[in-house]
């Protein structure tokens, strides 16, 4: 396809993104060039156009921000078998070799050479987006774009929680934004006995997390919530700890709160070193410990899909804001003052 598109790109190092016209993306015998319906905005993209300690490091402008999409398939590559022109896809974003150890042994999610859609490659806050066609998650026609767009967060929740079973555990969940929002809502669909969400002072997503099911709130500026929590399991402490938030105290937190032979999975990315009580808080209370990358490819994206599916997880409460394209610093003002669930963009 031939033409110009709208598009957010980082143009260069620094604060902010920008509103530019850049050609459609020519596809490759194995791609598919979507036509992008709707597009979220992720922690990650925050970072990238505030241009954070992390940012600096990874991003190379300029770059066409974005990785959570819903759209339809415009365009296959002659090479393309499985995915034909007015599927409904989203993407699995981790681009990945297919040779490496670990992509040879079930583990891509972990790929030694993965390339990440809108932190390595052009991504989905434009009008059209290419993609290898084995990146193509083929939704459900009657999936919403709006829902199709936030399976892949959805999905790192869903790989989260279910590191395990929580089917009867009591749970803590640790950060508040739209993907921790997630987790409670999956723990409940799941038959958790009892979620706890924590968050700092923010009344937007603690008034959130009750929504989507949590059953107690904790508001950790202000409360102790390693009593508030103990008190509450008889002194036990929580059976999981699910870190979304990924600062010290949280992560402190989420094993402080830990019941002896507890489980924690840990999903966060803090800025900067953590300190642990390592003997007391991991050796000593035999805490089994998972770090989650993004979803397992591709058994996460069956699970996402039966859980959206059965109706159990209901994630409209999650998608808080709307807005065109153009108005793409609105959201990212949003998501800097915490005053949002899901954020998605409309091309």
């Amino acid at each position: 396809m031939k033409g110009e598109m709208k598009a957010v790109m980082k143009k260069k190092p620094g604060y902010g993104a920008e509103l530019v016209n850049v050609p459609i993306p020519k596809i490759g015998p194995r791609e598919i060039l979507v036509k992008v319906k709707a597009t979220s905005i992720c922690g990650t993209d925050l970072h990238i156009y505030e241009w954070n300690v992390w940012a600096q490091r990874r991003i190379k402008p300029p770059r066409v921000m974005g990785h959570e999409f819903g759209g339809e398939v415009v365009e296959v590559g002659k090479d393309v078998t499985f995915v034909s022109v007015g599927d409904n896809v989203s993407a699995e974003t981790h681009i990945v070799c297919g040779k490496c150890f670990q992509c040879r042994t079930g583990q891509a999610h972990v790929c030694q050479n993965v390339k990440i859609l809108g932190v390595d490659t052009d991504g989905s806050f434009a009008e059209y987006v290419a993609i290898p066609e084995e990146n193509a998650w083929v939704n459900d026609k009657r999936l919403p774009p709006e829902i199709a767009s936030i399976q892949e967060p959805f999905g790192n929740a869903v790989h989260t929680v279910f590191a395990e079973d929580v089917a009867g555990k009591t749970v803590a969940v640790f950060g508040l934004g739209p993907i921790g929002l997630c987790a409670v809502a999956i723990c409940k669909a799941a038959g958790a006995a009892h979620v706890f969400a924590i968050g700092r002072k923010n009344e937007y997503r603690l008034n959130l997390a009750k929504k989507v099911g949590a059953d107690t709130v904790i508001k950790s500026n202000e409360e102790d919530v390693v009593k508030v929590i103990k008190d509450a399991t008889d002194g036990a402490g929580v059976d999981v700890s699910l870190e979304m938030a990924g600062s010290q105290e949280a992560i402190s937190l989420c094993f402080k709160v830990l019941k002896f032979g507890g489980r924690v999975s840990l999903l966060g990315l803090p800025e900067d070193k953590i300190t642990l009580d390592w003997a007391d808080d991991i050796v000593f209370k035999a805490a089994r410990v998972y770090g989650i990358a993004g979803r397992r490819m591709y058994g996460t994206w069956y699970t996402t899909a039966g859980l959206l599916k059965s109706g159990r997880v209901d994630v409209k409460p999650i998608i808080t804001h709307k807005f065109k394209l153009e108005e793409f610093e609105k959201g990212m003002q949003l998501m800097h003052e915490g005053k949002c669930g899901k954020v998605v963009l409309y091309p």
